[in-house]
Formats: structure tokens, sequence, C-alpha cells
């Protein structure tokens, strides 16, 4: 038997019998499934059912301002719990599953109408409550207008007051003054009588004494005199001619020692004191009138007073008892205690009695009753609105009993079922899976052993065979079924690893032998890149020499036929003084082309040795980069005019560079002769630049750009490679852009990068240090 067959023996049946227990499973799984899913949807039913009866909590204790919030949230968890109680309907199995849940769903549906006529009373009653807020406040604000209006009568009355008992004081200071005078008249009077009748040795004593009743008889007549002023002016100047006619006489007779005539004297006294006395009892008595006039006016007032106070504080009390009967209102409104509000309604029934009788503004007092009657009547409807929102509570409370009890019977219904279900998955998973264990253990256990015994016969021959390839085939090769197939292959195997090592062998062979020949064919390469090199600069010796020496050559000839003329002159006898000036201005001109054109050839061939030396030599020395440029570019002269191509230098003055001149005369003639051959056309002309810069201290970077036709983009990852030219119709090797990457991070130790656009020119960055290492000199080498 094949060993597919034993192998599908023993996994067969096993997977058979895991076939069918995992049938069962899944029906009963999808069971489970049902009754898991039942039992998140009685949980969720559940936590939603909470979550919305907690929202009417909030709903009933929130202000009226947030209650749509709450209100709104109510509506979802509801509509949440009433989606999930009919998904259970969907989902239960068992009569007695769906029978508790549509009985919760009942319950629910009970609870969210008495919600909604809850919501809607609650909207009646919060409506009501604002227009008895404004009620109570428009009450506030008339009891306030009453009392400010009371207020400024009582200020009124006041100042009236005022203005009374000044005009009262003034009349009694009048009335005592008068009163006065006649008492200083009467004693006066009675003192001179005295001093009359009295003997002569006792007349000094009262002479004395009735100089201080004249004194004071004066004072009052000036006291009276004062107050009169403010009232009557000629009542002033009638007592002052009283007092003066007074004064005269009683002064007469203290001056006189004794009066010559006593009787008439007294006479006349008495007569001048009851002028005075009559005009002071007339002021006296109607100042008295008036006095008693502005007391009975005061007493009025006072009493107007002590009423109008009455009524502020009255006032008052109705302002203090609406307010007071206000913040109960709100307390019991927030309480939600109806017993609380018809006894605030049954204590605010004699308020429009109460203001009816105060003595205030006929129409404050018609607004005021109004404002208290429509407070009254909105209190009464919000006790109404308070009862049947406690029967709707109370209604909803007994759905909500009804409501959790549902959804928890739910869940414990679905849980019991699920973890039923679950058991008996296990079982049939447990006795399943051991009857498939035992029965494929015995059946692996032959067939392994079927198996393993071969494959350990073909392992060791080819252990065998590894250690040496001559020791024969393995066994067992002669078998139908797999094993012998592979002793088989591995027969093949070894005999084909043996030709294959054979032939790599030789191939080996033959890719040493062309190695060698491709480094000689680099060499070779190379060394002509450096002859054609060295013949560029040969060439442009002899171009840029041959015109200032021509040019030497012809002056010498022409000087020598001047000198010949000037000596056939000068023995002839006949030299002139002005062919003589000629002769010697010539011989200046001459001797100053040939000074001027032989020191040209001079440095030319000093600057064309300096660089075939470097080039020759590769020493390492330090130059001026500036000035050997300016030599580098000058061998390339005649390439570089015979194809109107001209060249830029950009490098400051008194740069200096420590490195090998001759490996970099060598990359920058490459990239010149690069860009002649491939960045133009035959008959275009272009400008090339050389920039060099100083990124940093130690660091100088040479920058070669031409305004050429670019590089192809696809070949510009490509052009340090050997051999790789897209020139090689017109004798290009593909090596000189190879041999400039191999000299800048060879020998001179740098790195160099290039940029290109087509159409736009290509621009080598080059970086090298400006001291490199000391390195012997060696010839360059061309990675392979």
């Amino acid at each position: 038997m094949r060993i597919t067959y034993r192998v599908f023996l023993v996994g067969g049946i096993p997977i058979a019998i895991a076939a069918a227990i995992a049938a069962v499973a899944w029906i009963l799984l999808n069971e489970a499934e049902r009754a898991r899913d039942g039992a998140v949807l009685a949980g969720s039913t559940y936590r939603n059912l909470l979550v919305a009866m907690t929202a009417r909590d909030e709903y009933v204790n929130a202000p009226p301002a947030d209650r749509e919030t709450f209100a709104e949230r109510f509506r979802t968890y509801s509509t949440a719990a009433r989606d999930d109680i009919e998904k259970l309907i969907v989902v239960a199995r068992a009569p007695e599953l769906r029978e508790s849940a549509t009985g919760a769903n009942e319950a629910l549906t009970r609870y969210v109408d008495s919600m909604a006529d809850f919501m809607e009373a609650t909207v009646r009653n919060d409506r009501l409550v604002e227009e008895m807020v404004a009620r109570a406040a428009l009450l506030v604000a008339l009891t306030d207008e009453a009392r400010e209006r009371q207020r400024a009568s009582n200020a009124d009355i006041i100042s009236t007051l005022r203005d009374r008992d000044a005009a009262f004081r003034r009349i009694r200071s009048l009335v005592n003054a008068a009163e006065e005078l006649r008492s200083a008249v009467s004693a006066t009077e009675l003192r001179a009588a005295m001093l009359m009748i009295s003997p002569p040795d006792a007349r000094d004593d009262i002479r004395l004494k009735l100089g201080f009743d004249i004194g004071r008889f004066r004072n009052a007549a000036a006291r009276l005199s004062e107050i009169l002023a403010e009232y009557d002016p000629h009542a002033v100047a009638e007592l002052q001619t009283l007092a003066q006619d007074y004064d005269t006489v009683i002064t007469g007779i203290v001056e006189d020692d004794g009066p010559a005539d006593g009787a008439a004297a007294d006479s006349r006294l008495e007569l001048e004191g009851s002028h005075i006395s009559e005009w002071s009892d007339r002021i006296v008595k109607v100042k008295t009138s008036e006095q008693r006039a502005l007391y009975e006016e005061i007493a009025q007032l006072v009493g107007y007073s002590v009423a109008a106070n009455e009524t502020e504080r009255a006032a008052q009390n109705v302002a203090i008892e609406v307010l007071e009967l206000g913040q109960r209102t709100t307390v019991a409104l927030g309480e939600r205690d109806p017993e609380a509000t018809a006894t605030i309604l049954a204590e605010s029934a004699p308020m429009p009695q109460i203001v009816a009788s105060l003595p205030i503004s006929p129409l404050i007092q018609s607004e005021m009753i109004d404002a208290i009657d429509q407070w009254r009547e909105g209190l009464a409807t919000a006790t109404e609105g308070l009862r049947r929102q406690n029967e709707r509570i109370a209604d909803m409370d007994r759905a909500a009993v009804t409501m959790i009890d549902g959804a928890r019977a739910l869940n414990d219904l679905f849980t019991a079922d699920a973890d039923l279900i679950g058991k008996t998955i296990g079982n049939i998973l447990i006795f399943g899976a051991a009857a498939g264990l035992l029965f494929g253990a015995v059946t692996g256990y032959f067939v392994a052993r079927s198996i393993t015994r071969p494959l350990l016969r073909v392992q060791q021959g080819m252990v065998a065979l590894a250690r040496d390839p001559q020791a024969g085939p393995i066994a067992d090769a002669d078998r139908a079924d797999e094993l012998g197939e592979m002793a088989r292959a591995a027969n093949f195997f070894v005999a084909e690893i043996g030709k294959r090592e054979q032939d790599l062998r030789q191939a080996k062979e033959r890719a040493d032998t062309a190695l060698e020949d491709l480094q000689r064919a680099q060499a070779d390469l190379i060394q002509a890149e450096k002859l054609a090199s060295l013949g560029q600069l040969v060439a442009g010796i002899a171009h840029e020499i041959n015109t200032p020496v021509g040019i030497a050559l012809t002056t010498g000839t022409q000087l020598e036929e001047e000198v010949r003329r000037f000596n056939a002159t000068a023995e002839s006898g006949q030299l002139k003084k002005s062919q003589l000036q000629k002769f010697v201005a010539r011989m200046r001109e001459g001797s100053r082309l040939l000074y001027v054109n032989l020191s040209r050839a001079a440095e030319l061939v000093h600057s064309f040795k300096q660089v075939a030396a470097d080039q020759a030599s590769g020493e390492r020395r330090r130059f001026q980069m500036h000035r050997w440029l300016e030599e580098l570019m000058t061998s390339l002269g005649p390439a570089l005019r015979k194809s109107r191509h001209e060249v830029t230098i950009e490098c400051r003055d008194g740069l200096e560079v420590d490195t090998y001149p001759g490996a970099l005369s060598q990359v920058l003639t490459n990239l010149v002769m690069n860009a002649l051959t491939h960045a133009y056309g035959e008959d275009q002309s272009g400008h090339m630049t050389v920039a060099v810069s100083e990124p940093r201290r130690d660091t100088v970077r040479i920058v070669f750009s031409d305004d050429g036709r670019g590089i192809n983009p696809a070949d510009l990852n490509r052009v340090f490679d050997p051999f790789f030219t897209t020139g090689r119709s017109l004798g290009s090797t593909g090596l000189g852009l190879h041999i400039v990457y191999n000299l800048v991070t060879g020998l001179l130790q740098g790195k160099i990068d290039v940029e290109s656009t087509p159409g736009q020119g290509t621009r080598f960055i080059i970086e090298l240090p400006a001291a490199v290492e000391d390195v012997r000199a060696e010839p360059v080498r061309v990675e392979a």
C-alpha cells in the first residue's frame, strides 16, 4: 500500500469523526449563539431600561431649561430597549422566553406612554410656573411702586411739616420778644416811679438799678426789631419810633437829679409806655392767633405722616408676604408636593382683601388684586397638575417594576439556556475527541512503523553516499511506493551532483583565464587613455608655442633687414638724423615684440612642463588651485578653440591644496573631453564652468558644469560603470568617467556625484580633502 493511502487512513478516520462532532457542535453552537445573543440582548435591554429610568428621574428633578436633554435621552434609550425586546422575541426559541419578552414589551409601552403624558403635563406645569413667577414679580413691582409713591408723599408731608415748624418757631420767638419788651417797659416804669418818690439820699442806688432796666429795654427793643425785620419793615420803623420816644423820656428822668415837675414826667412816661405796651399787645395777639393756626396745621400733618407710614409699612408687608409665598411655592413645586401648594393657596386667600384695604392708588390697587388672583389661579392649576404628575410617576414606577423583573428574568432564562447548550457541546467534544484520539493513535502507530523503517534505511544509504560517492546506489530503490521513488531520486541526485561538480570546476578555470585577459585589456585601455591625454598635451604645446615663436621669427627677420639697410646707408655716408631716429624706433619696437613673444613662449613651455610633469610623476605637492587651473586650461586651449567652446574658472586667489595634481589634471581633462564629445553637437558652441569652493574648512568642492544636452535619466546611474558609453560609434571606450571615479575615490580620497537634466546640461560635483593623506603613488587600478 502506498504511503499516501496509509496517511489518509491515519488522518481520514479521525477527520471523519471530527467532522461528525463538528456538525453536531455547529448545530449546537448556532443554538448557543442564539442563546448568547438573547442573553446579550437581555442585558442590553436591562441596561437601557435602567438608563431610561435614570433619565426619567433626571427629567423630573432637572430645571425646566435642561429637561429637553434628559427627555431626548429617555426617548433614545427607551427606543433602544424596545428594539432589543423586539429582537428578543425573534431570537427566543422557547415559548416561555417569548412570553416574557412580550410582557416586558407591553410594560415598556405603558411606561413610555405614561412618560409622554407626564412630559406633556410637566410642560404645561412649567408654563404655569413661569406665569406665576411673572405674576409674583409683577405684584412685587406694583407693591414697590405703591411704596415709592407713598414714600414720595411722606417726603412732601415732612417737607411741609418742617416749613410749618420753622414758621411756628419764628412766631413764638416774636411773641416772646414782644412780651419781653412789655415786661421791660413795666419794670422801667416801676423803677422810675420809685425814683420819683424816693428821698434824695436813696436815689443813687435806684438810679443805678434803673440804668440796668433801661439797658434791658433797649436790648428787648433791638431783639424785637431784628425779628420783625423778616416779616414787616414798616412795623420795625414804628417800633423804633416808639422805643426812641420812650428812651428819651426815661433817660431824661434818670439824668435829672429830681424831676422839676414829677407829675408831668410820670404822666409822659406812662403815656409813652402805654403806647409801646399797646403796640406789643397787638403784635402778641396777632402772632398768637397765627401760632395757634400753625400748631393745628402741624398736628394735622403729623397725623397724615403717621397714616402714610402705616400705609407704607402695610405695602411692605404685602411685598414680604408675596416673596415668602413665592419662595415657599418654588420649594413646594420643586419637591412636587401638592399638599404644600394647597396650603399656600389657602394662606394666600386673604391677600386681595388686604390689598383692597390699603389707601393707595386705585389703579395700582386694582392691578395688584388682579395679579394676586391670577397667581392664585395658576397655583391652583399647578397643584392639580402636580397631582396628575405624581399619579403618572406612580404608574411609571409600577410599570418599571414589571419591566425590570421581565428583563432580569429574560437575562436569567437566556443565560441558563446558553449554559445548558455549552455543557452539551463540551460533553460531545470531550467524548468525541477521546474516541478520535484513541483510534487515531493506534492507527498512526502502525502506519508510522511501516514508514519510518524504510526511511531509516534510505537515510543510512544517503549518509554512506555522502562519505563515499562510489559506495553504490541506495537500497529499496525497487519499492513501488513513495519510499522507492525517494531512493531512486536520491541515486539520480548523487549522480547529477558528480557531473555538475566536474562542470563547475572546468567553468571556474575558464573564468579565471577570462579574468586575467580582462585585467590586461583594462590596463591597456587605461594606458591608451593616458597616452591620448599626453597626445592632447603635446598638440596643445605645438599649437600654443607656434604662434609666439612665429611672431618672434618674423620680427627677427625684419630686424635683420632693417640692420642691413641701416648699415648700407651708414657706409655710404648719407645717414640722416631722421633715418637714425626711425632706425632706433624700429629696433625698440622689434625688441619689444621679440621680448613679449619669447616671454609668452617661455611661460607656455613652463606651464606645459608643469602639467606634463604632474601627469608623469604622480607625486603629491602643495599648489595654488587658481593658477594651476589656468595652466591646465591653457594646455587644453587648442581643443577648446577648435570646437569654439569656452571654459570659465571660478576660484578665489590664494586657495592652496595639498594633493596629487597629476591625478586631478587627468580627472578634469577627462571631464572636459567627455563634455566636448558627448554634451554638444558638431556645430554647437557651449560654455563650461569649473567652480571651486570651500564648504568646510578642510574640504574643497569642485563643480564642473556644462550647458549641453544632458544625460538621459535612464543612463544617469551608469555613467561611472566601466565600458559604458553612448558614443561608441565616435570611438569612445567607456572608461573615461570610470577612470575619473577611481581617481577621485582612490588616490584623491574624495567622492564624486553627477546631476543632469535633459536639455539643461550636466554637473559633476567633486569633494576632496584640502590635504590628502600621504600614500605611495601607484598606477591607477580599474575595478572589474
